[in-house]
């Protein structure tokens, strides 16, 4: 009689133990599941939150509105923040956007992005599949860009990043709390481009791990540059100073494969050499300041 009850304790014991696993198990599920996605938009001089309509943007969103006043609202039950800012700068805005975010993930937005109807859905699962993943880069369709820049999924490092531009980036917020753009660079600052480099390589250098993941989620309209108008001295300079902000000794290297790789793109504007010396200039602009 002892051995029957003991044996029975022993399959109760079973019993409660795969049972425990069992609502571990979906409780993790139902966590992943609940994570907040919110889009942060960076825009100038908008009319009131509305915009974010045309973008369909229909989750929850941080609107920094550069203009010329100050102020915060909160619409739709608290799914839209919208902060009224007379700052400029585009980092700036995107680091007041990331403060005042309140989602688990979030993901970077521009006034001239369109997302597919299910971008969140497409958004949370690529974080939910890929664990480890403290960043993800998204594909974002655009004239020059028709296809994905990878066809696979994969890690990211130094030289893939170089490829990226700010819409296509998501991150855990929790895990880029020591980060932040720099505010030096991007449209409205000094040196009008780059931040986003800038920010993966700080990503980088702390340990983070980026995974590219070639899920489309978004398409470009086809505008005016707000900050590109062509293959000037500025533009050059400014290519140097950004590539000297990344890493100083790898900066070399990463304007000489500039200036070979992108050589038919501004072969009508510039010359190889001077577009070199350009760089060069605005890297040495960099390091002595």
């Amino acid at each position: 009689m002892e051995f029957i009850q003991e044996g029975g304790e022993i399959v109760y014991s079973l019993q409660c133990f795969l049972l425990l696993l069992l609502c571990r198990s979906r409780g993790v599920k139902e966590n992943l599941g609940m994570m907040r996605l919110e889009v942060l938009l960076s825009a100038m001089n908008l009319k009131d939150y509305h915009y974010i309509e045309s973008l369909n943007i229909t989750g929850n969103c941080v609107v920094i509105n550069q203009c010329d006043q100050e102020g915060e609202e909160i619409y739709e039950g608290g799914r839209v923040r919208y902060v009224k800012t007379r700052e400029r700068g585009l980092s700036k805005s995107r680091n007041m956007a990331i403060q005042k975010s309140r989602g688990d993930i979030c993901i970077l937005c521009d006034n001239d992005v369109e997302y597919v109807e299910d971008y969140e859905e497409k958004i949370i699962k690529a974080f939910e599949k890929h664990k480890e993943a403290d960043i993800i880069i998204f594909y974002i369709k655009r004239k020059e860009k028709p296809a994905p820049n990878f066809p696979k999924e994969r890690k990211m490092g130094y030289l893939s990043v170089l490829k990226i531009f700010s819409p296509e980036i998501a991150f855990r917020k929790e895990k880029i709390a020591h980060l932040s753009f720099h505010e030096k660079f991007g449209a409205g600052a000094k040196y009008s481009m780059g931040e986003e480099n800038i920010f993966l390589y700080d990503a980088l250098k702390k340990g983070l791990h980026i995974h590219y993941v070639p899920v489309q989620i978004a398409s470009l309209r086809e505008t005016e540059s707000t900050w590109f108008t062509g293959y000037t001295d500025k533009y050059f300079r400014d290519r140097g100073a950004n590539y000297c902000a990344m890493g100083k000794c790898l900066s070399i290297f990463l304007i000489l494969q500039f200036a070979l790789r992108k050589r038919k793109l501004y072969k009508g504007e510039n010359t190889f050499f001077h577009s070199l010396v350009m760089m060069l200039k605005g890297r040495r602009e960099w390091k002595n300041q």
